[in-house]
């Protein structure tokens, strides 16, 4: 069945996969973040997580009939410049997340690692959106679009509420903003990479391959400069990071062509925060906030989600 005339992905399924990656996406906060701690070193923790899950989209790759002509795909579209080079670098983004997750998220908890995602994942959703720059093409800013990433920055501003811009250093609030910024034009270049090879598992593969490429040298570097990590921890929860990520990754490339970038990072939002808030009160860290300002995040975000999915109007797309 050729794209033209496979059916469509119905939208409700599709908010329900990013919200499905939010709550990954949390959940690998937490678990690169303390593998990070154990380690005393964030780099050597993403590089593990990213080249676990290089391995597994390697094997992934080999065994279904679908990654091996997708990767033929992709060889042979850079052979011909059919696809420009600028498409296979959505892994340095995921580079980027990995490594702020093992530097910031056992410090600041994982709501206030969330939210900062979510500033950066709104903005940038919303202007690679407008721009046309994603799979889905040009999506016209609506009301509802709008309203859903001003309330997508209100949790952002809840969580800062209160000390928590005294508690942690502000180069850990910036980071996560960045990863978000990261993470939505990461999804953007998957989905235009998985149009043009015909399937999210090499769109994944390659983002696998570029990330821990960088992390791999990033953490030689860190070795080189503060010296050996402590010893690698025996609990293989913690090493589950690249498992997830090829989960979320992989199903980002295949949706995102449904929701939009924006619609997708909203959705993903509301795992994340929901995740995160509850991971923080079982499991609180220092930097954690309060009762309230986690109540008032997850009913600022399902509000962000439902306000710009919802057609209040006739939707306009070009």
């Amino acid at each position: 069945m050729t794209s033209s005339t496979r059916p469509r992905l119905p939208l409700w399924l599709a908010i329900g996969g990013a919200v499905f990656i939010g709550t990954l996406t949390a959940i690998q906060a937490r678990v690169n973040g303390l593998l990070g701690a154990r380690l005393e070193d964030g780099f050597v923790a993403a590089a593990i997580s990213f080249g676990s899950g290089l391995i597994l989209m390697i094997v992934i790759s080999l065994i279904l009939p679908e990654g091996r002509r997708g990767f033929r795909a992709l060889v042979g579209g850079l052979r011909e410049r059919t696809i420009p080079t600028w498409m296979v670098l959505g892994g340095l983004a995921g580079a980027l997340t990995v490594s702020t997750q093992g530097l910031t998220a056992a410090i600041i908890g994982v709501s206030l690692f969330t939210v900062g995602v979510i500033a950066g994942q709104a903005l940038c959703g919303l202007v690679i959106d407008r721009v046309g720059f994603g799979p889905a093409g040009v999506v016209a800013l609506s009301l509802g679009r709008i309203g859903g990433a001003v309330l997508a920055l209100g949790a952002v501003a809840v969580s800062l509420g209160g000390d928590a811009l005294t508690r942690v250093p502000w180069w850990m609030l910036v980071m996560p903003f960045a990863a978000g910024v990261g993470i939505a034009w990461q999804q953007a270049v998957n989905g235009r990479l998985r149009a043009q090879v015909g399937t999210p598992l090499t769109a994944t593969l390659v983002n696998f391959i570029g990330g821990t490429a960088v992390l791999v040298l990033a953490a030689v570097i860190a070795v080189l400069v503060m010296g050996p990590t402590q010893p690698w921890p025996t609990d293989p929860w913690l090493y589950l990071g690249g498992a997830m990520g090829v989960i979320y990754i992989f199903l980002g490339a295949a949706i995102v062509a449904r929701t939009g970038v924006l619609l997708l990072g909203l959705g993903s939002v509301v795992g994340q925060i929901l995740t995160s808030v509850v991971i923080d009160l079982i499991w609180p860290v220092p930097g954690a906030g309060s009762a309230w300002q986690a109540a008032a995040m997850v009913i600022l975000a399902l509000s962000s989600v439902f306000v710009a999915a919802v057609p209040w109007g006739r939707r306009a797309r070009h």
